[in-house]
């Protein structure tokens, strides 16, 4: 199996990046406006629209504030196993990390995963950066 992680540095505090992680149906405005460009709420799933037009149902599995940690999975016929989890920690100097591991079988579809995660990233640790003061 598969495992990709990857460790973001956001300019921002814990709790206000957790508050907008867990926010499980608001992630296209909220974490990624542009790398997802549409949300639709199922029972217990949302289903989002990536920027390459690629469309995933993404079901919670479980979020825990106490840890600041949310698990979803995305079922398919794609994929025979899918697993994700986003993770915030304390940094220094107003600074968090975010974790985001996600374990994926076949095999061959991790390199278009970590693609996706990577431009994820990107547009996760500037949309959350807390923009800086004039």
């Amino acid at each position: 199996m598969a495992s990709i992680c990857k460790d973001i540095d956001i300019a921002a505090p814990a709790e206000r990046v957790w508050e907008a992680l867990a926010d499980f149906y608001a992630v296209h405005t909220r974490v990624a406006p542009g790398f997802l460009t549409d949300l639709q709420v199922e029972d217990g799933a949302r289903v989002v629209t990536f920027a390459n037009g690629s469309v995933a149902r993404e079901v919670l599995v479980s979020c825990d504030p106490g840890r600041r940690r949310l698990v979803y999975t995305i079922p398919s016929e794609r994929m025979t196993a899918h697993s994700a989890s986003f993770q915030v920690s304390e940094g220094v100097g107003g600074h968090c990390r975010v974790t985001w591991i996600t374990d994926v079988l076949p095999n061959d579809v991790a390199p278009y995963i970590d693609g996706q995660m990577s431009a994820g990233a990107e547009v996760m640790a500037k949309t959350l950066s807390t923009e800086p003061e004039s």
